[in-house]
């Protein structure tokens, strides 16, 4: 795994016994240090885990992550895919999450989220350039039969920037 943690980083990022995962190894927190900033505020915790080339970022909805059909709303699985893209970056990347900007980001849903399972953005780096990732990936949700049903698809493009100071 890539270290890009800074002692002053942004976001926590530590590892989670098994048993704070329903037994599941290799999940770290991925939480705002500032917990009134956007990804903690809104989403609340998530967690992240490395899977062979893929990231996994997950969230656990709420009530309040919920839209009028009792779906999960479709701003909040865009702000985890928004997220994913950069907790990819530095789980298998060479990129400084903190300070770097999404560019573009495509989405496609194909189902609505179940706010009693847990949303997982699963993302994998296409490209990495100097100064630019190409990611592409899926929203999931697990199934108790071990499965996963997509609830969206999507590419993103993000500019590495370096921390000012």
């Amino acid at each position: 795994m890539a270290d890009h943690q800074a002692v002053n980083a942004p976001f926590e990022h530590r590892p989670l016994p098994p048993e704070e995962c329903g037994g599941e190894d290799g999940w770290y927190t991925w939480n705002m240090v500032d917990r009134t900033r956007f990804n903690t505020s809104v989403l609340g915790e998530m967690r992240v885990r490395k899977e062979g080339q893929h990231c996994r970022l997950r969230m656990f909805p709420e009530r309040r992550h919920t839209n009028l059909v009792d779906n999960i709303h479709g701003a909040v699985t865009l702000g985890l895919i928004d997220i994913a893209l950069f907790a990819a970056m530095h789980i298998n990347g060479s990129g400084e999450a903190g300070p770097s900007v999404t560019v573009e980001l495509s989405t496609q849903f194909v189902g609505g989220g179940d706010p009693a399972r847990p949303l997982d953005a699963v993302s994998e780096i296409v490209r990495e350039t100097g100064r630019m990732l190409f990611l592409r990936g899926f929203a999931t949700q697990p199934r108790e039969d071990g499965g996963e049903d997509i609830i969206a698809s999507y590419s993103g493009i993000v500019r590495k920037m370096r921390s000012r100071g």
